[in-house]
């Protein structure tokens, strides 16, 4: 067995809710990281007062952001967020990363291996994707499969209870909303901050949406937000989860839960985390590309996590 290099760390700040923070010890070939994760409840000020620390730390190796975006990348255009483009340039010692390249090459690399390596029978199964355009590549993957997937940027994102069916209707309202909607406060887009531990939003429309489909996926906050209590048989398709939200999917008796990026120590991390890890693991200060990525979680051997709940 090969000599063990010395360690380094990692570290994600992120814009949600700090009960969600974990360190751990992961191991990746011959290197180990020291993770941790760091929530600011909502506090922007906060988050990038701790980006600027974490820069200047000699110690940390690769700064990850979570619980926001710098830039989407969907319809074939990038669209960076007004309010969080700025952050970027308060780290200049090493890699800022926000999980957008691994959003790109691993979720739709995903889709792939559930179905040519476990092969998991997806073919007459009905998707829903929560938001698209923060899931493009997933997105793509499923309905480029010919599997009937569905999109629910309008709700999600913007608040209106309509689903989108049309990947060509989807693409012509990302050009269209996108550069209006990044100028916006991110927290008019995404429930960062510190409820996490809300309850369902539940409502009938909701209810039935989600019961609509065998298989939902996106990210973790938006499926839980209006999570029905009864999901038999239904796949969830998501990021980072702890283990209380998986009892929580066992609960409303979600049957599979299968997460894009590995289980590590216990929960699955972010994918700015594990963008982080990557890039630190190669001692490069700026994000690497896909291809770059996707050989490194071969060598690395990091593959989906999936886990029957029921």
């Amino acid at each position: 067995m090969g000599t063990i290099k010395a360690l380094k760390s990692v570290v994600s700040i992120s814009l949600g809710s700090s009960a969600r923070d974990h360190q751990a010890e992961v191991q990746l070939g011959d290197q180990l990281f020291s993770v941790s994760r760091e929530g600011t409840d909502g506090d922007l000020d906060l988050l990038k007062r701790r980006l600027q620390e974490l820069d200047a730390d000699t110690d940390v190796a690769a700064i990850g952001l979570g619980g926001t975006n710098l830039f989407l990348n969907a319809a074939g255009r990038t669209y960076w967020l007004r309010e969080m483009k700025p952050l970027g340039k308060l780290v200049r010692n090493k890699a800022l990363v926000d999980g957008s390249g691994l959003k790109g090459a691993v979720e739709a690399s995903t889709f792939n291996y559930l179905r040519d390596e476990l092969q998991l029978d997806m073919q007459d199964k009905k998707v829903l994707i929560t938001s698209a355009v923060d899931r493009w590549g997933l997105a793509m993957a499923f309905d480029d499969a010919g599997i009937d997937t569905d999109f629910g940027d309008l709700f999600y994102i913007i608040g209106i209870r309509k689903i989108l069916h049309d990947k060509k209707i989807l693409t012509r309202l990302v050009r269209f909303i996108a550069p209006l909607a990044v100028q916006v406060p991110f927290e008019w887009l995404y429930p960062s901050g510190s409820g996490d531990d809300a309850q369902p939003k539940r409502h009938p429309w909701t209810d039935q949406v989600y019961r609509n489909y065998d298989i939902i996926a996106g990210d973790y906050k938006f499926i839980a937000k209006y999570m029905p209590p009864d999901l038999k048989d239904t796949w969830v398709i998501t990021n980072t989860t702890t283990q209380a939200d998986i009892d929580f999917l066992r609960s409303c008796k979600v049957s599979k839960l299968i997460t894009t990026t590995p289980r590590l120590d216990g929960r699955t991390f972010g994918t700015n985390v594990m963008e982080a890890m990557l890039v630190a693991s190669v001692g490069q200060t700026q994000p690497l590309s896909d291809q770059e990525y996707l050989g490194l979680l071969a060598e690395y051997d990091l593959r989906p996590s999936v886990r029957d709940l029921c």
